[in-house]
């Protein structure tokens, strides 16, 4: 079967007659033209790094934000187009919302992931909506320990201990196999995860970008909280120091 339309990408109600739905790949395709995320569930807390790619210069920096707070428990990084990634963080806090509303306290990780997933599942299947550009995940808190899920364009979730997505998404999961995360605290994951961006990060392709980081375990009380900037700064400076040996040890 051709692996392109062929006038079967006109919709996204409509199958391919291999079983394709092409408005959902090309829906793919826009997160993996993205910055990468790297997020890392360690034994006490979960780490997100994002490489947030600066196209201009003259951008404020700090604008357009890539990692979202949900709930006080729960926050979400995001890879795709950042419009949609702001309407399904929308929904994301909506649902949480509600939740805490009916029930009294805070959502589950699992039971948002699963109906933010069938949020986003929903804009698959008729022909006057495209599904949305942006891959996400969430991490979570509560007194059972971290939680982390990914939701892909498609609608499927996935629960995760370690995980990336964006362009660079390959190379950063061979990086992140490497690691005994489970053995991990979040201050130790924060310098791994600042390390696995700056190595995977395409400097010819991609001049500049700036890394958010942010965290929630049991070091920020069950809190999503971006991390304070001189652990940040700390974490680069070493990322950038293993990337300078890492160079130089290839020169020799």
């Amino acid at each position: 079967m051709s692996s392109i339309g062929t006038g079967y990408d006109l919709s996204a109600s409509q199958f391919s007659p291999d079983g394709r739905v092409f408005q959902v790949e090309y829906a793919q395709k826009a997160v993996e033209n993205s910055g990468t995320v790297v997020a890392i569930r360690g034994k006490d807390g979960i780490v997100f790094g994002v490489e947030k790619l600066v196209m201009s210069k003259l951008y404020e920096k700090g604008s357009n934000k890539r990692i979202f707070h949900i709930d006080r428990h729960i926050g979400m990084a995001v890879a795709g187009l950042l419009a949609d990634a702001r309407q399904i963080a929308d929904i994301a806090r909506e649902e949480a919302a509600n939740y805490r509303s009916d029930f009294g306290g805070p959502i589950p990780s699992a039971v948002l992931a699963d109906r933010v997933s069938m949020y986003m599942h929903a804009y698959t299947l008729y022909s006057f909506v495209r599904p949305f550009g942006c891959s996400v995940v969430l991490s979570s808190y509560d007194e059972d320990g971290p939680h982390m899920h990914v939701i892909e364009p498609s609608g499927v979730a996935y629960g995760y201990y370690g995980c990336a997505i964006g362009k660079g998404k390959q190379a950063a999961k061979t990086e992140i196999e490497k690691i005994k995360m489970k053995e991990m605290s979040m201050h130790e994951l924060v310098n791994e995860v600042a390390r696995i961006v700056y190595t995977i990060h395409d400097e010819v392709k991609d001049k500049a970008f700036e890394l958010e980081l942010s965290w929630v375990g049991k070091g920020t009380e069950g809190l999503h909280q971006f991390i304070p900037a001189e652990v940040q700064e700390e974490a680069e400076k070493l990322a950038k120091k293993s990337l300078e040996d890492s160079d130089s040890d290839e020169d020799m």
